[in-house]
């Protein structure tokens, strides 16, 4: 993919889309010692927190991805075009305990630019993070009851929250200059 840096503060995503519908892909590790391992994603946010562009996942106890995400100090989100679909689907329901589901999946990794983490040379949006912050939630903090239906087995998840070191992206994700912006809300 034909990705350029991009100041994160010009980024332009719309973080409940590429989450929910887009799809993402979590991946954990050091791409040249060859221990990693990456899973899709479908919940995530992007924003400002303690005065730093950050972004935050969220994974369980049970997923083979967590060990990496517990041995490394960082890790990236790559999305993906709609022609990935497939592979992205691969990625989010093998396990990389079983198998190397990154070859499976046809998906290429590249390494990223500031992190050990790799990312995918197929995305169109790559965010590369260091972790500052994890914390398992607390099922006795859920303030809305219909929380609970997304833990049957009490397999919580641990959400990491990671300050955005850089990314890149393919120029739909862009703009130059502010005052593009403008024209875009008056419509919105």
């Amino acid at each position: 993919m034909d990705r350029i840096p991009v100041e994160i503060g010009k980024l332009i995503v719309r973080p409940h889309h590429l989450f929910h519908n887009q799809w993402a892909l979590l991946t954990a590790g050091d791409f040249d010692r060859e221990d990693y391992n990456g899973m899709t994603i479908g919940w995530g946010a992007l924003g400002t927190m303690w005065s730093k562009p950050f972004a935050f996942v969220a994974v369980r106890h049970s997923r083979f991805t967590f060990r990496f995400m517990e041995k490394y100090d960082n890790f990236t989100i790559s999305v993906f075009p709609r022609s990935c679909h497939e592979a992205l689907t691969v990625m989010g329901t093998q396990s990389g305990r079983d198998q190397n589901k990154i070859s499976a999946s046809g998906l290429t990794l590249e390494r990223a630019k500031t992190v050990t983490a790799p990312v995918y040379e197929e995305a169109e949006l790559t965010i590369e993070c260091k972790k500052i912050y994890a914390n398992d939630l607390n099922p006795a903090h859920f303030l809305d009851v219909s929380i609970d239906r997304h833990y049957p087995n009490k397999d919580i998840h641990r959400i990491y929250y990671g300050e955005i070191l850089y990314a890149s992206a393919v120029k739909s994700y862009q703009f130059v200059k502010t005052k593009d912006l403008i024209p875009i809300l008056e419509h919105a």
